[in-house]
């Protein structure tokens, strides 16, 4: 049996290529022979340290041709709709796009070549479906939660995601104000750390949260690999996020986090999120049972302070936050595979 992927983002490292290539990993699992395409093979070996997955059985190729002479093909959608050719054809969407002219006769003529539309939350189906006038299937991404634990917690607040301000808000600058204040109120034995990729086009952006955090305990970690990000996820205590911070998720949805990979990976190592109430977010964290949602800059701050101040509720919502990400696991995800083919 033979299987094709289709990503174009693949170089950015991102949450949809880790999608991307549990999909692929869980197709070889199931005895396919996979190809992804993608013109430069060095790729496989930014893929593998990035997210620590397992890549063997896995090809690179320069062109899948839309599927044709494959019993399956994967393909992720940039917004477009191809004209897929292989056996079963499953197209997905990590964006919740709105306003590209989704439901025209050429596109639904193509979807019937599509077996499954997927979706990677609640909140991306339910543009996706009233964009294409489609039903999509809502498939949550595998988070790898297995390989996460607890280790001997610090005095650390983490985030974890790309430094970019472009196709999503990732609003680092917010969360570096935002400490800067916890700093400034006497907590001075706290770090603040923000990993991510920095892979295309952010060296402006970087520079300006630099400035920012100049003279604060604030250490700026570029481009972890899926080893490192493991140890620091181990140690820190809490997880702030201000993605999707001053936009309307309605009016443009595709700028606040559409799932949420990160927030997952840090609660399976019982860091308690504490994450800007948009998008993704919601349908992952339980406001006060797994977790805390905020609006303004000022209830993130009192609800971290909230928590540090109160042990039993920290130690409770650390649990809680354990037990809620094993519903993320490989072994969920492949088992969904596995029905849906």
């Amino acid at each position: 049996m033979r299987a094709a992927i289709h990503n174009p983002y693949l170089d950015t490292l991102g949450g949809g290529e880790r999608y991307t290539m549990a999909f692929a990993a869980t197709l070889v699992a199931l005895g396919y022979q996979v190809d992804v395409e993608w013109k430069d093979i060095s790729i496989g070996k930014k893929l593998e340290e990035r997210f620590g997955i397992r890549l063997e059985g896995i090809n690179i190729v320069p062109d899948i041709k839309r599927g044709d002479g494959y019993d399956v093909c994967f393909w992720l959608s940039d917004g477009s709709i191809p004209a897929l050719r292989a056996r079963k054809n499953f197209l997905h969407f990590q964006h919740p796009f709105k306003g590209v002219n989704g439901g025209t006769l050429i596109n639904r003529m193509k979807l019937f070549r599509v077996n499954k539309i997927l979706c990677n939350s609640g909140f991306t189906k339910r543009f996706i479906d009233e964009e294409y006038r489609v039903n999509s299937t809502v498939l949550y991404p595998a988070v790898g939660v297995e390989k996460i634990k607890p280790r001997r917690k610090e005095n650390i607040i983490l985030f974890v995601g790309r430094f970019s301000q472009l196709e999503q808000a990732k609003n680092q600058h917010v969360l570096v104000s935002v400490f800067r204040t916890f700093y400034d109120r006497g907590n001075k034995d706290w770090q603040l750390i923000l990993a991510g990729g920095s892979e295309v086009g952010v060296g402006g952006y970087i520079k300006r949260i630099r400035r920012l955090a100049a003279g604060y305990p604030i250490e700026i970690f570029q481009s972890p690999t899926f080893k490192e990000l493991l140890e620091i996820y181990g140690k820190a205590k809490i997880f702030w996020s201000a993605v999707g911070f001053g936009m309307d998720e309605v009016r443009e949805p595709r700028k606040v986090e559409h799932f949420g990979i990160s927030v997952v990976e840090a609660m399976a190592a019982g860091t308690v999120p504490i994450v800007y109430e948009a998008g993704g977010h919601k349908e992952i964290v339980t406001e006060g049972e797994n977790g805390f949602l905020w609006k303004k800059k000022g209830e993130l701050l009192k609800k971290t302070i909230r928590v540090l101040g109160d042990k039993t509720l920290y130690r409770n919502l650390s649990q809680n936050a354990i037990k809620s990400s094993l519903r993320y696991s490989f072994e969920r995800f492949a088992s969904d595979v596995e029905k849906i083919l």
